[in-house]
């Protein structure tokens, strides 16, 4: 073989390798540009004054952000590594809550999509997988925040009719090896919770048309999903978590109620005793973590705002008698997202009692006579809401 064949046959193979080398490169690109989510479609629909949906389908899963400015009011829903598409000019933009969409390419490969408002809204987001019928899906609830004076019936609320007497669910707060918080001379929220959820039982259960039911009957453990999975498996038509606050300083000092919020805490002190509260499953060693997804589906229900909307007033007829027997922290029913409020058809509240982590409360919190006060005005503020709801 001459010198000239060898030549030919050494660039010869190191084309051929080259060539692979590019296709190889090129099938890599086209594999990750098809990895790219792709907007297909979007579709927008009011299922009541109150809210609006709005669904974008995917082609794959997409990571998302989501946040709400004001002046002028919007919603911003930065999608990652998404190109822009023909499907945000829909025909039907314009709800009773939303004006209208736009959308921009970013800089750094986003594309952000912006919902212009016309009132203010509470926003909330969730991933759908392909279900057969349909593909990837973000899911974008608005909520108008004032809740709707129009009473929505709820499924338990149709029960409650048909029935001849009203079940209190009532939750006495920590337990077993979660003593919850503790004063200064040794007094423990487990057994104050759990004393006067006792009377509160005997003087609910001596009243005609009245049946009370504890999610724990004596000094023990109970996740705190258990506890309103109780209630529902006993139809209760209310639900009341009774607990006793501590904070850092002991100048602190009143009772307080509250209701479920969706979009958390209403004050960062509520805020702070909503994580409290809510880590007592990782004492019993449950996390909450992995029920994030399903307890959000549950919420993302529009009976959901009726039930906040009975569990406030439930609060403030309770909070009202509650103020004839002792100082209250907070005048007004606040709102966390206390995981033992989160039935989706059953009217809930969270009173704290006193807090512990004052002398003179302690003092009181340890009084049987006062346990029955405050077991008599919980029932009180039952009643009259009771009343209300009937008349």
């Amino acid at each position: 073989m001459d010198r000239f064949s060898t030549t030919r046959r050494f660039f010869l193979k190191r084309l051929t390798r080259y060539g692979a080398t590019l296709a190889l490169l090129a099938s890599y690109r086209t594999t990750f540009a098809k990895s790219n989510p792709a907007l297909i479609g979007v579709r927008v629909s009011q299922t009541s004054d109150d809210h609006t949906r709005v669904v974008f389908d995917l082609s794959t899963k997409v990571v998302h952000k989501l946040f709400s400015l004001s002046d002028p009011k919007r919603i911003v829903i930065d999608l990652k590594d998404t190109h822009k598409s023909k499907a945000l000019y829909v025909s039907k933009k314009t709800t009773s809550l939303m004006s209208g969409i736009r959308s921009a390419s970013r800089n750094n490969g986003e594309l952000r999509i912006v919902l212009d408002l016309k009132a203010k809204v509470r926003p909330r987001s969730f991933i759908l997988k392909p279900d057969g019928n349909s593909g990837h899906r973000l899911v974008i609830d608005l909520h108008a925040t004032n809740l709707s004076p129009t009473p929505i019936i709820t499924s338990q609320q149709q029960r409650q009719r048909q029935k001849k007497e009203i079940i209190i669910a009532i939750d006495p707060g920590h337990g077993g090896r979660d003593p919850g918080a503790i004063g200064k001379m040794g007094t423990r929220e487990k057994d104050i919770t759990l004393a006067v959820a006792k009377k509160m039982k005997t003087l609910i259960n001596r009243t005609p048309g009245y049946r009370a039911v504890l999610t724990r009957e004596s000094d023990r453990f109970v996740v705190l999903r258990n506890r309103v999975k109780k209630a529902r498996e006993h139809q209760a038509d209310l639900f009341l978590s009774i607990h006793a606050d501590s904070f850092r300083s002991a100048r602190v000092r009143g009772a307080s109620v509250y209701a479920l919020s969706l979009s958390g805490a209403s004050s960062e002190a509520a805020r702070w005793i909503a994580e409290k509260e809510n880590a007592s499953d990782l004492i019993g060693g449950i996390s909450l973590d992995d029920k994030d997804d399903l307890i959000a589906s549950v919420l993302l229900d529009l009976s959901q705002t009726a039930t906040i909307q009975d569990s406030l007033e439930l609060g403030s007829d309770v909070l009202r008698n509650l103020g004839k027997v002792s100082k209250l922290n907070n005048k007004k029913v606040q709102q966390a997202g206390f995981a033992v409020l989160k039935a989706p058809d059953m009217p809930s509240i969270l009173i704290e009692t006193a807090f512990l982590s004052n002398p003179a409360e302690e003092k009181k919190l340890r009084s049987s006579k006062h346990q029955q006060k405050l077991a008599n005005a919980l029932f009180a503020g039952i009643k009259a809401h009771m009343r209300n709801r009937m008349s």
